[in-house]
């Protein structure tokens, strides 16, 4: 049995393949590597009573993870699925080769992510090219989660907010400076804090306020993370994360400014992650 996982910093997406058909499917919390240490991740799969129950029999582990981005990094991770799935070969890269092998149409093509964070990468069926770093939620991140919902803060407590949006965010928060503070300069994982306000965001996606904010975030990102490739113009533009799903008439907007063509546009792309691994068992 095979198990093909797709992580972000909030949530992660399982499916279990047996015989090459999907045979189960499971959702845990997010795993980074950069904000959750070897114990952490171990414990969380422990407390599953579900993959308790497939541990032993699990031959091999394909984790695709935020953060994954290096030898050292994608160890901690590595480590504790050994602890856990003790007969299985386990391998661990980063997600966004997750996001270039679920976007991928046979052409080459420039893939994005924007969920909790952002990023993106060109990809032609066998290399994978970065142009940019991604530079997390404090120096970069744009279009994604924790970008916006760091600005939604910053406008609350600069008063900046449209009345009826600031008397909705204290009735359903109820925040205040120190409490704001404390989750995101105190507190661990603050990256998906930030992003948790998405939901509340998204309520307001037709107003004036939140349209402008999430084009001009839109176009942040296409600017950094996908004008940086040359021959931009020349390929399909695809997506995966729930922000690119949700605000996909924002970003429709702005990849039109800025003359770039949309591919496809993906919620959550463990399905087509798994059917490429399933058409594709070379790779398992």
């Amino acid at each position: 049995m095979i198990l093909i996982i797709e992580s972000g910093s909030t949530k992660s997406d399982w499916v279990l393949v047996e015989n090459g058909e999907i045979s189960n499917s499971y959702k845990t919390m997010g795993f980074n590597p950069f904000f959750h240490n070897e114990t952490i991740i171990f414990n969380s799969i422990r407390q599953n009573s579900d993959l308790r129950k497939i541990a032993k029999t699990v031959s091999q582990v394909f984790f695709y993870g935020a953060g994954c981005s290096s030898v050292e990094l994608n160890s901690i991770v590595q480590k504790a699925f050994s602890r856990f799935f003790i007969n299985a070969t386990i391998n661990v890269d980063h997600d966004l080769l997750a996001c270039a092998l679920a976007t991928y149409q046979g052409e080459p093509s420039i893939s994005c992510i924007l969920g909790t964070g952002s990023n993106s990468c060109l990809f032609d069926g066998d290399n994978l090219l970065e142009a940019v770093p991604a530079l997390g939620y404090i120096l970069g991140d744009e279009g994604s989660g924790s970008y916006y919902g760091k600005k939604l803060l910053a406008d609350y407590l600069y008063n900046k907010l449209p009345k009826e949006i600031q008397i909705d965010f204290e009735n359903t928060f109820k925040f205040d400076k120190s409490n704001i503070f404390d989750n995101v300069y105190m507190k661990p994982h603050a990256n998906v804090f930030l992003a948790s306000f998405m939901r509340f965001i998204a309520k307001y996606k037709d107003h004036d306020y939140v349209d402008s904010m999430v084009k001009n975030g839109m176009k942040h990102f296409l600017e950094n993370h996908v004008c940086c490739f040359e021959n931009h113009k020349e390929l399909k533009v695809h997506f995966i994360g729930s922000m690119s799903y949700i605000f996909q008439e924002q970003l429709k907007f702005a990849a039109n400014e800025l003359n770039i063509s949309l591919g496809s546009i993906i919620k959550n792309p463990i399905d087509s992650l798994v059917s490429y691994h399933i058409s594709n068992p070379v790779i398992i």
